[in-house]
C-alpha cells in the first residue's frame, strides 16, 4: 500500500493532506493486504476468504440472453468454488450448458443455443473455500423477465354528457417486473396531462370532467417492458363527448328526456374510494399516495399530514399535486395522511393511515477479525427492523449450532466472543438477520497469524515540501499482533515525542508546520512481540517562492511601449517559471507582446491592451502571482485627418435557431477614418437579468455574421458593439428576443465551503448559481456531507434556493466532506466536486505551560512559553497572547488601578517581546492560546520587574530672586524617576552681548536638595542653565532657562517686585544726566528703535523665528550635555524632543521661573489604542497591541502621565 502526498500548483495545504492522508487505506493488522503491487513475503500469509462480488439478491434476467450468475471472492490461498441450487448441490459438470468462468466462481448458463431460462429459475448461493474457511453468498433468485401479450377484449366506445367524470381503464397484463405505462394517440403522441386530466398511478387515465375537445377516437394505453425492451398497446378507445342540446342516443326511446343544461357540482373522488384507507410502506423506499378527485370546475387537490408537518427536503409533489411523494421514508413518517379535494362549491377528503416497516439494516455489520495465538477479541452483529429481525449465526457456511466445537469461541445473542485463541480457530463467520421483510447476510473472519512487523513504504522515499506547511511522511505496515509505531529523527537519533509532531493510527508521522531545520531523515520503527524492523524515509523543506519586484500600475498612450517587471526570489533547489495573464487569461498571441526573465514588455500599444496584467512564478511545490493595471489612453490626434469610434452596427438579423446555437448577422456602421478591429457581441437574458448586458463573443473587424453558443432557459437579445483603435462604438440596437428551451444544469454551484458558526454545527455555504446558470425552472441544491475517514455514509438534502444550510449536532471541529450538486425540474447538474470543511471550534482548553520572563534592559522583556498541544487547541490555532499590567513603580511603593495590555503572536511562535516598558517597576503577566472561537484560559500570573533606568526630566526649573550677582534656582523631582536618584548636575555658561557662550561650569547636588543659590555671578549678564537628574544607570534629560542678573540692585528694586521678569531684568545703572538735552534727545532715539526691534521681533515670533543664541548654541555644542544611551543601545538615542527645540526669538517665560516638560507619550506610542504594530523575532512585536495608556494618580508634583522614550520607541520600530 502507498501513501503518496500530492502536490498543488499553491503549495500543500494542511487540508488537502489531511484529506489524502485518511482516505489511504489504514495499514494495521485488521487483514492482509492482497494487492499485487504488495512485497512478495506477504504471499506467505494465509487468509480466509472474503466475497468480493455477487449477483443481486432478487435477480430477473433476460430470457433471450445468456444466464450470468457472478460469484467473486479473495483469499489467501485462493479460493475454491461450489454452488447449491435451492438449497441442494449443483452439480455443474453434469450440465453441458453450465460453465465457470476461470479463477473464479462466476457461473455462465448458455441459453443462445436452444436453452429455455425457466429451466434454470431457483435460488442459487456459492460458497468459497479455502484452508482457513468458507465464505457464503446470499441466495440470489433468478426469476426470467416477462412481458405477456394483452388479453383480446372488446372495446366499446364512450358516449359521456360534457361536464362529467370519465376514466379510461388500461389493466395491463402482469409483467416481470411490471411495465411503465403511458397514453398516447396512434401517432404516437403523447396525449396531453393537466390537472383536469391525469394518468393514476394504476395506469387509468382520469377526467375530473371532460370537453367537446376530448371527443377522439385514439384514446391508446402502452405498456412499456424494459428488461425485453418491448412495448405493448391496447385496442383504442373512442369517446364521443355531447354537448347541451343533443340527445343521448337511446335515452330518448326509453325516458323521452333532453339533457340538462350543464351544471356545477361539488369534488368526489374517483380514487381511492371510501373516506379511509391503509397503506404499508418499507423503511427506506419512496412513499406514493394518490388522490384523484372529479367535480366541475376542476377540484384543486391539498395535502396535510395530521398531527404533524409534512418532511422538510423530502416531500414532493407530482401529477398536478395529485400524488404526494416522500422520499426516503422511515417510521417517523408513519401517521395519518389526509387529501382534500377542493372547488367553489365545496369539498372532499380522504385520510390514508401509512405504517412504515423495515426490513432488517445494519446497526453493527461483524468485521474481520485478526488476532494473534493467546488474544482475545469478538464479532458483534446488530441490526434492526420492523418487526425485529432473528439473528442466527453460522460458520464456514453451516449453523453454528451443528458446526464442530471450539472452545475459545462462545456464542451471546448478537455477540460471538473469543478467548485464548489457536491457530486452528481461524474460520469465516456468517451473521443472518432476517424478518419477514428480508435479511441481511454477513461474512466476517477470524484469522489468527503470528507475524512479526513488515513496513510497505519504499525505503528511502523523498518527500518535498515548502516551508511552514505540513509535511507527512509515510510509514504504512502489517503485522500481528498490531504493532506499534515509532519515529526518530536521524538514523540514531531520539524517538520524536511532543506536540511538536501528530502520530497516525496508520503509522503516518504529521509536521504541522516544517521549517528548515525539519529538514532530514526519519526513521520509522515497527515492532510487536515478534520482531523488529525499521525504514528510513528523507524530507526536504524548500523556500518558499516570492515576487521581490512586483509590476506596478501604468498609464500609457496609443502607440507608445510600456514593461512590467516581476523580479523572483526561490529556492536554488527548485526551477521556477513565470507566466504572464492579461485579465486572467492567456496573452494575445501577438508579436508586441515580448517575455523576458524578469519582465514583459508590450510595443505599440492599442485600446485592446487596456486591462490586468499578472505575474504567475511557479516551481513544483508553489506557486506565487501579483498583478498590475494597464490603462490606454488616447494619443493626440493629427490635425489633418479627423479620428473617432466607429458609428453602431444596425440591422441585427437572428437565423439558424437551435436549442444550444444561433447565427446572428448585422451590417457595420461608418468606422470614422479609422478601420474597425473587431466586433464584441453582448447578450441579455430578459428571464433572470432584464436590462444587464454581458459579454457574448469577439470576432474580427471583416466578420459581419457568427454562430453564439446559447444556454438552456434563456430569452436571449443580442447587441453588437464595433470597436477601432479610437475605441468602442455605442451599442447598436438590440435584436428581436430568442428564448431556449430548458435543461438540466450544466454546473454546481461555486465557492463551496464548510464552517462551523458554533462547537456542535456544521454551515455549509456556497454561491448559488445565477438565473441563466439553472438551465430551467425550479432550481434546487443537492447538499451532501460526511464526517471524514470515519466510513459513514453521504448524508444528503435538498434545499431551496439559497445560500447556505446548517447541519447541526457534529463533534466539536472535526473534518467534514462536503459537496452541493444543483439541479432543477428537469435534472441533476453532473457530480460535484468534494471540498473539505471544519465543524464549529470551541475555546481551547488549557493554557501555555513554562511561561518564563527575560528581561532584556529596563524597557524591554522576552517572554518563553510552551506551545499548547494541538488537539487541545479544538480549532485553528490562530496564536497566543500576552496580557500585561504594571502592578507598581518600585520607586514610589504605591500600587494603582492599571488597565492591561495585549500582544498577539502567531501561533508557531514559542517567544515574543513586551517593548515601552517603565523602568524600576513590578509587572505580572499570563499567556492564552487564541483559536477561532476566541481565548482559552491564562497561565498563571507571573511576576517580574525592570531594571533602573535614567531619569526623566526635572518637573520644573524656576528662576527667582536675581541680584546683581547671584540667582535662585528652585527645582522639582522627574515625574518618572525611573530608579533611585543619587544626584543632580546643573551646567551654566554666561551669553555676551554678540550671543557668544562662555566657559561651562558644572555643579554636582545632592538628590535631596530642591533649591540652590548661585553667588559670584556677573552683574547684568545673561547666563544659560542646563539642569538634569541621575541614577546609577546614567543621565535623564536635561531641562534648560535663561536668566539675567539685574545692573542696579537698589533702583530695580524700587521699580519691579523681585520675581518680575523671572530672570530677563533690564533695569541698567543710572548716571545723574537725566537733566541734559542731548541725553533726552539719545534715550528717545533708543526709545523708537527699541519699539521698531520689538515689532520685528514680534512679527518673526509668530513666522517661527529661532533664538540666535541657539545657533551659537550649536555652533559650540557642548558633549559633556548630550543625551544618553541605554547600555545596551537597543533604543538608541533617548531624547526629549521639547529640550532640543530652540526657544523662540522674544518670548518671555512665566514670572516664576516654571518650565513644565510637555506631557508625554505612553511607552507604546506608536502603536498603542488598537493600532497594531508589527515587528520581527529579534525581540521585535509581531502581534497586535491595544490597550488605553496608563493613568496614575499625581503625586507630589509629578505630571499624571508616565514618561516615554519616544525616540527609542521610534527607533526600535
Amino acid at each position: 500500500i502507498h501513501l503518496k502526498i500530492m502536490m498543488t500548483k499553491k503549495s500543500i495545504s494542511a487540508s488537502r493532506v489531511s484529506l489524502i492522508l485518511f482516505l489511504c487505506q489504514m495499514i494495521t493488522a485488521l487483514e492482509v493486504p492482497l494487492d499485487r503491487n504488495m512485497p512478495s513475503y506477504l504471499d506467505l500469509i494465509s487468509q480466509p476468504p472474503t466475497i468480493t462480488q455477487q449477483s443481486p439478491k432478487d435477480y430477473i434476467v433476460d430470457p433471450r440472453e445468456n444466464i450470468v450468475i457472478q460469484c467473486e471472492a479473495k483469499g489467501k490461498p485462493p479460493p475454491s468454488f461450489s454452488w447449491t441450487r435451492n438449497g441442494t448441490h449443483f452439480d455443474i459438470d453434469k450440465d453441458a450448458r453450465v460453465t465457470v468462468k476461470p479463477n473464479s466462481g462466476t457461473l455462465v448458463i448458455n441459453i443462445m443455443n436452444g436453452g429455455k431460462t425457466e429451466a434454470y429459475e431457483g435460488v442459487y448461493q456459492c460458497t468459497a473455500r479455502n484452508e482457513r474457511g468458507a465464505a457464503i453468498s446470499n441466495n440470489i433468485v433468478i426469476r426470467p423477465s416477462r412481458s405477456p401479450l394483452w388479453t383480446k377484449e372488446k372495446v366499446e366506445p364512450k358516449h359521456v354528457r360534457e361536464g362529467d367524470p370519465l376514466v379510461l381503464h388500461c389493466s395491463p397484463p402482469v409483467g416481470l417486473p411490471p411495465p411503465i405505462i403511458f397514453w398516447m394517440d396512434n401517432s404516437f403522441q403523447r396525449l396531453p396531462q393537466n390537472e383536469r386530466v391525469s394518468q393514476g398511478l394504476n395506469g387509468d387515465l382520469y377526467f375530473s370532467n371532460v370537453k367537446p375537445e376530448d371527443t377522439r377516437e385514439d384514446y391508446i394505453c402502452y405498456a412499456r417492458f424494459n428488461h425485453t425492451q418491448t412495448i405493448q398497446q391496447k385496442q383504442p378507445i373512442s369517446v364521443k363527448v355531447f354537448s347541451n342540446g343533443f340527445l343521448l342516443g337511446w335515452e330518448i326511446c326509453l325516458k323521452n328526456i333532453f339533457l340538462m343544461p350543464l351544471t356545477e357540482r361539488r369534488p368526489t373522488l374517483l380514487t381511492p374510494v371510501g373516506s379511509t384507507s391503509n397503506k404499508v410502506e418499507l423503511r427506506g423506499n419512496v412513499l406514493l399516495l394518490e388522490c384523484i378527485a372529479e367535480g366541475l370546475p376542476t377540484p384543486v387537490i391539498r395535502w396535510i399530514k395530521e398531527g404533524g408537518e409534512l418532511p422538510i427536503n423530502r416531500t414532493f409533489f407530482e401529477n398536478f399535486k395529485k400524488t404526494l411523494k416522500i422520499i426516503e421514508v422511515s417510521e417517523a413518517d408513519s401517521g395519518k395522511y389526509k387529501c382534500v379535494a377542493r372547488n367553489p362549491l365545496g369539498s372532499t377528503h380522504h385520510t390514508i393511515t401509512v405504517t412504515v416497516k423495515a426490513a432488517p439494516y445494519w446497526i453493527t455489520a461483524p468485521r474481520n477479525l485478526v488476532l494473534s495465538p493467546g488474544e482475545d477479541g469478538t464479532l458483534i452483529c446488530r441490526a434492526n427492523g420492523n418487526p425485529k429481525p432473528n439473528i442466527s449465526w453460522l460458520t464456514n457456511g453451516v449453523p453454528i449450532a451443528i458446526a464442530p466445537e471450539d472452545p475459545s469461541r462462545k456464542v451471546d445473542g448478537d455477540t460471538i466472543i473469543f478467548s485464548d485463541v489457536q491457530e486452528r480457530s481461524s474460520a469465516v463467520y456468517q451473521c443472518n438477520a432476517s424478518n419477514e421483510y428480508g435479511y441481511l447476510l454477513a461474512n466476517a473472519f477470524v484469522n489468527v497469524l503470528a507475524e512479526p512487523p513488515r513496513i510497505l513504504t519504499p525505503a528511502n522515499k523523498l518527500y518535498q515540501v515548502i516551508a511552514n506547511n505540513p509535511a507527512l511522511l509515510d510509514c504504512a505496515f502489517f503485522g500481528s499482533p498490531v504493532p506499534e509505531i515509532e519515529w526518530f529523527k536521524g538514523v540514531k537519533g531520539s524517538i520524536l515525542r511532543g506536540d511538536l509532531y501528530v502520530f497516525h493510527d496508520n503509522g503516518t508521522l504529521e509536521i504541522p508546520v516544517a521549517q528548515k531545520d525539519s529538514t532530514g531523515t526519519y526513521t520509522c520503527v515497527a515492532r510487536n512481540k515478534l520482531g523488529k524492523v525499521q525504514n528510513e524515509v528523507h524530507l526536504e523543506v524548500k523556500d518558499p517562492t516570492m515576487i521581490i519586484k512586483q509590476p506596478e500600475y501604468k498609464i500609457i498612450q496609443r502607440g507608445g511601449q510600456v514593461s512590467f517587471e516581476c523580479t523572483i526570489k526561490h529556492d536554488p533547489t527548485l526551477i521556477p517559471t513565470i507566466m504572464w495573464l492579461k485579465d486572467n487569461g492567456e496573452l494575445p498571441d501577438d508579436e508586441r507582446f515580448i517575455i523576458h526573465k524578469d519582465s514583459l514588455a508590450i510595443m505599440n500599444v492599442t485600446d485592446k491592451d487596456d486591462g490586468t496584467y499578472t505575474c504567475v512564478a511557479n516551481t513544483t511545490l508553489d506557486s506565487v502571482s501579483a498583478s498590475a493595471v494597464l490603462t490606454v489612453v488616447a494619443a493626440t490626434p493629427t490635425p489633418a485627418i479627423i479620428y473617432d469610434r466607429p458609428n453602431p452596427p444596425f440591422d441585427l438579423e437572428l437565423t439558424d435557431q437551435l436549442e444550444r446555437s444561433i447565427q446572428l448577422s448585422w451590417i457595420p456602421g461608418y468606422d470614422n477614418n479609422s478601420p474597425i478591429t473587431n466586433f464584441v457581441i453582448e447578450y441579455e437574458d430578459g428571464m433572470h437579468e432584464p436590462g444587464v448586458w454581458h459579454y457574448q463573443a469577439e470576432v474580427r473587424g471583416t466578420q459581419t455574421t457568427v454562430q453564439l453558443k446559447l444556454s438552456p432557459y434563456v430569452n436571449y437579445s443580442f447587441r453588437v458593439i464595433a470597436v477601432n483603435e479610437i475605441g468602442r462604438s455605442q451599442p447598436s440596437e438590440a435584436s428581436e428576443q430568442y428564448l431556449t428551451k430548458a435543461a438540466k444544469p450544466d454546473e454546481n454551484p461555486s465557492g463551496v465551503q464548510g464552517i462551523g458558526s458554533e462547537p456542535d454545527n456544521l454551515v455549509i455555504i456556497w454561491e448559488p448559481l445565477k438565473g441563466f446558470q439553472s438551465n430551467g425552472p425550479g432550481l434546487q441544491y443537492k447538499v451532501s456531507w460526511r464526517q471524514k475517514d470515519v466510513g459513514d455514509e453521504w448524508t444528503s438534502v435538498i434545499v431551496a434556493n439559497v445560500s447556505k444550510y446548517i447541519v447541526s449536532g457534529t463533534p466539536t471541529f472535526v473534518p467534514y466532506e462536503i459537496k452541493v450538486q444543483a439541479l432543477n425540474d428537469l435534472g441533476y447538474a453532473p457530480e460535484p466536486a468534494e471540498v473539505i470543511g471544519h465543524s464549529g471550534e470551541d475555546l481551547p482548553m488549557v493554557a501555555p505551560g513554562n511561561v518564563q520572563v527575560h528581561i532584556v534592559n529596563s524597557t524591554l522583556a522576552k517572554v518563553h512559553w510552551d506551545p499548547v498541544p494541538l488537539k487541545t487547541v479544538r480549532g485553528h490555532l490562530q496564536g497566543y497572547r500576552i496580557y500585561y499590567w504594571k502592578v507598581q513603580s518600585l520607586s514610589k511603593r504605591r500600587r494603582r488601578h492599571v488597565e492591561k495590555k495585549i500582544l498577539t503572536f502567531s501561533g508557531n511562535k514559542t517567544h515574543g517581546m513586551l517593548p515601552g516598558l517603565e523602568p524600576y517597576s513590578s509587572y505580572k503577566l499570563n499567556v492564552r492560546v487564541v483559536n477561532g472561537k476566541g481565548e482559552g484560559p491564562a497561565s498563571p500570573d507571573k511576576l517580574f520587574k525592570t531594571p533602573e533606568g535614567v531619569p526623566s526630566a526635572p518637573s520644573f526649573l524656576k528662576i527667582t530672586n536675581p541680584t546683581l550677582d547671584s540667582l535662585t534656582l528652585e527645582w522639582g523631582p522627574p515625574t518618572h524617576p525611573n530608579g533611585v536618584l543619587i544626584a543632580y548636575t546643573l551646567k551654566f555658561q554666561p551669553i555676551n552681548s554678540t550671543h557668544e557662550l562662555g566657559p561651562l561650569v558644572e555643579i554636582r547636588i545632592p538628590a535631596n536638595e530642591t533649591s540652590l543659590i548661585l553667588s559670584n555671578l556677573n552683574y547684568s549678564t545673561r547666563y544659560k542653565f542646563y539642569f538634569y537628574a541621575q541614577t546609577s544607570v546614567g543621565a535623564g534629560s536635561q531641562i534648560t532657562e535663561e536668566a539675567v542678573t539685574i545692573m542696579d540692585e537698589g533702583k530695580m528694586a524700587g521699580i519691579l517686585p523681585p520675581a518680575v521678569g523671572a530672570g530677563k531684568a533690564m533695569a541698567s545703572r543710572q548716571v545723574d544726566i537725566a537733566t541734559q538735552g542731548w541725553f533726552i534727545g539719545l534715550m528717545c532715539a533708543v526709545a523708537l528703535l527699541i519699539l521698531i526691534l520689538l515689532i520685528v521681533c514680534f512679527i518673526r515670533r509668530n513666522k517661527g523665528g529661532k533664538y540666535p543664541v541657539k545657533e551659537k548654541e550649536d555652533a559650540h555644542a557642548d558633549p559633556e550635555i548630550q543625551p544618553m544611551k541605554e547600555d545596551d543601545g537597543t533604543f538608541g538615542e533617548y531624547s526629549d524632543a521639547e529640550d532640543h527645540k530652540p526657544l523662540k526669538k522674544g518670548s518671555r517665560t512665566p514670572s516664576d521661573r516654571t518650565v513644565k516638560k510637555e506631557d508625554s507619550d505612553d511607552s507604546l506610542v506608536d502603536y498603542g489604542e488598537g493600532v497594531n504594530g508589527q515587528f520581527n523575532e529579534d525581540g521585535s512585536f509581531i502581534g497586535q497591541y491595544s490597550g488605553k495608556k496608563e493613568k496614575e494618580p499625581a503625586e507630589g508634583n509629578e505630571s499624571s502621565e508616565a514618561p516615554s522614550p519616544v525616540n527609542a520607541m521610534n527607533s526600535f520600530v
